[in-house]
């Protein structure tokens, strides 16, 4: 089973399913594709599934140009039946989290599920959704293994690393970087055994330059938690410096700056109104969860979490002192949010701090209104608010500006310049 599926991925003959075509999904499915593998891509939303049949792309990082040239080898279905025709299926479905901050496997357990329906030997499964160690063994495994699927295939056992194998890799997909994409992103793999291994290495090998395997999928799994983790922590660690420097009133740019100088034993981290994005304000919690079970808490995770997820409360009492000083109260104030995407030059609002700012300034009675280049209309906790297409008049209007994005197309100079009252919480304006 695994020369036949090393012979297939050799030859390109191999056809790789990718399931979920979000942010992580699309960009694998077409890096596969452009390296010359037939590329199924199974989602189950009917309007993504419509706009990849028409090459029109969804994700900032595709353009549809891309798409278009790919006709011949990459096709998009809701139906989970192709599965039956591919040598290889690569499982990237959301893994959020719940209103108490536990994960949320939902997506997970329905796509292991339907592929545990059209899993045949000889099959590569890998998942790239981030979880928690042990989610490949203790969740997906059993699933493809079930009685219902040796019955369906009239087989009496069907042993992962001799009848199908089973890997784990993580997502490292960085929405809106030019330097590092899908292909030149080192890839972490580990398998269930060491021919699940082989096999997950040879597929991704060959349309990702550098494979960095490991010795289990519970490591692989612990990797990428790890590397948010660190983030997290480092983040919250300097946005603690940032409000300490505020009430000792020291400049925390000027002492970031100059620790920066160190050249070893230091990484450079800055302050901002908290974390967004897929990765870093969910992923830690997936590790905390994890070790709960075990009877362990993850004091450094938990208490990162509380200090970025109180940053925009922070930088919200900033605006509202920062009023005052103009002799201006909070309530009836027009406050231009700059920026609400989760980091700078993306389309992307997932768990952007930008949404808990506006949020909180509307809660203090503040007109809130937000520009951003990339996002027109903004939807959060049932409120819809249009976005100013036209910065300038919204610049006019505002007795307050809060800069949250760091977008590359604003001048910053210009708007410090014309913001009647001026908050800064990633200290662009002056940059």
């Amino acid at each position: 089973m695994k020369d036949q599926l090393l012979q297939a991925i050799r030859e390109r003959k191999a056809v790789v399913a990718v399931v979920g075509l979000g942010y992580v999904g699309l960009p694998l499915a077409v890096a596969f594709a452009e390296r010359g593998f037939p590329v199924v891509g199974i989602d189950v939303d009917p309007q993504k599934v419509a706009a990849l049949g028409r090459a029109e792309s969804y994700v900032q990082d595709i353009p549809s140009e891309r798409l278009a040239a790919l006709r011949e080898r990459f096709t998009a279905t809701t139906d989970y039946a192709a599965l039956a025709g591919c040598d290889a299926a690569i499982i990237c479905v959301p893994t959020p989290l719940n209103k108490t901050r536990d994960p949320d496997v939902r997506y997970l357990i329905s796509a292991g599920e339907s592929t545990a329906q059209h899993i045949h030997p000889g099959m590569l499964i890998c998942l790239e959704s981030t979880t928690y160690p042990g989610t490949t063994e203790e969740l997906l495994l059993p699933m493809l293994t079930a009685p219902a699927v040796l019955e369906r295939l009239g087989v009496a056992s069907f042993e992962v690393g001799k009848d199908f194998f089973l890997a784990f890799s993580p997502e490292r997909i960085d929405p809106g970087r030019k330097d590092f994409m899908v292909e030149n992103t080192p890839k972490v793999v580990g398998g269930v055994t060491p021919a699940c291994l082989e096999a997950a290495a040879a597929l991704y090998g060959s349309a990702i330059e550098r494979i960095v395997p490991v010795s289990s999928t519970q490591a692989a799994e612990m990797v990428k938690l790890l590397e948010n983790t660190f983030r997290a922590v480092n983040i919250a660690l300097v946005n603690e410096v940032a409000i300490m420097c505020d009430k000792l009133g020291i400049d925390v740019w000027e002492v970031i700056d100059a620790a920066a100088s160190k050249p070893y034993g230091f990484m450079k981290f800055t302050p901002g109104p908290g974390v967004g994005g897929h990765c870093i304000p969910l992923d830690p919690h997936y590790l905390s969860w994890k070790l709960k079970t075990l009877n362990y808490n993850a004091r450094f995770v938990q208490l990162a979490g509380e200090i970025n997820t109180e940053m925009p409360r922070y930088w919200v009492d900033k605006v509202q002192d920062a009023l005052n000083e103009h002799g201006k109260a909070m309530k009836g104030s027009t406050v231009l949010v700059l920026g609400v995407a989760y980091k700078k030059d993306v389309d992307d609002v997932r768990e952007s701090p930008a949404l808990d700012i506006i949020e909180l300034l509307r809660a203090k009675g503040a007109r809130v209104r937000f520009h951003d280049p990339y996002i027109t209309t903004l939807t959060h906790n049932g409120h819809g608010i249009a976005g100013e297409p036209d910065l300038e008049r919204a610049l006019d209007a505002a007795d307050c500006v809060v800069i949250v994005t760091d977008h590359s197309v604003y001048d910053w100079r210009d708007v410090a310049r014309r913001a009647r009252c001026l908050v800064d919480t990633r200290h662009v304006a002056l940059a």
